[in-house]
């Protein structure tokens, strides 16, 4: 009986080893042998240009919040007041041919642009007389900051009436003119004036 007993036992052993066997033997999940696992970093998009400043909070200012953080008093009305008076100016010195009035408003480029046309029309023998009807429109266009230079582009709506005397006589003309002018300034600089660096038309 007992050896009856140990025979059976024997028997069930060998079952349970061999199930064991069965189960421990599989390939469970990935191997060592199978495919690597992907490198991340190489599928990370790659940034050509280098990351724009930022402020100690980690945002990135633009615009008139960056031109603020440079130069915290400056005031975008008192700005665009500044912007229609030299708008007004820069228009009549032109037609008058002041020159010395120009030079201290427009960029080196600028200047060079407005002289030619002062000269072919003193070749001419051509003279003009600005007035403006009304007060010219100024709105903010956009703003930049580039290192410590500000750039303003504003947008002028203006109507005026130039009366001009040549060799074929007088005439009277009323314009209504839309305008983007570019003025630039230093933030870092002492002088507090802005240097009108592009002009462009613009859609009414």
């Amino acid at each position: 009986m007992q050896v009856l007993e140990l025979i059976i036992f024997a028997g069930l052993a060998a079952i349970v080893l061999y199930q064991l066997y069965s189960v421990l033997g599989r390939r469970v999940g990935r191997q060592p042998g199978d495919d690597p696992t992907p490198d991340l970093a190489r599928n990370l998009p790659v940034r050509d240009e280098p990351d724009a400043p930022l402020e100690d909070d980690g945002i990135q200012l633009t615009g008139l919040a960056a031109l603020r953080s440079l130069d915290p008093g400056f005031d975008l009305t008192r700005f665009l007041g500044g912007a229609r008076s030299a708008y007004e100016m820069v228009v009549k010195a032109f037609a008058a041919g002041d020159r010395e009035t120009l030079k201290k408003l427009l960029s080196t480029e600028v200047m060079a642009s407005f002289e030619s046309g002062i000269a072919a029309r003193e070749a001419d023998g051509s003279t003009d007389e600005v007035e403006f009807l009304q007060a010219p429109r100024a709105d903010m266009e956009k703003a930049d900051v580039v290192g410590d230079t500000a750039r303003i582009t504003v947008r002028f709506l203006a109507e005026f009436r130039s009366r001009s005397k040549g060799p074929e006589g007088e005439a009277v003309d009323d314009r209504r003119t839309a305008e983007l002018w570019t003025f630039e300034r230093n933030l870092k600089s002492r002088d507090p004036n802005w240097t009108l660096v592009h002009v462009d038309a613009a859609e009414a």
